[in-house]
């Protein structure tokens, strides 16, 4: 009984084993750290729907940051353009 017990775990399964599951593990925190959702950020979409330049909402000429007045105003409109008067 004992020298089967030793014969299982000096054996080549055994390393097998244990390095699977550690790949295995690897991998499934892996795809957990990818698939944490990220905060929402603007993007070039939206200066081709408006056909304007990301400047105009942001504070940086670049885009990104913080919004100006006219940017805050387009968030809060659903991301759309306010309809002409």
């Amino acid at each position: 009984m004992i020298e089967a017990a030793r014969n299982r775990i000096n054996s080549k399964s055994a390393v097998l084993y244990s390095a699977t599951g550690i790949g295995a593990a690897i991998l499934v925190g892996g795809l957990i750290i990818v698939a944490v959702p990220k905060p929402a950020t603007a993007t070039p979409a939206y200066a081709a729907q408006t056909k304007l330049a990301c400047g105009r909402c942001h504070a940086s000429p670049a885009g990104g940051g913080s919004l100006t007045n006219f940017g805050k105003a387009f968030a809060a409109n659903g991301h759309k353009l306010p309809k002409k008067q």
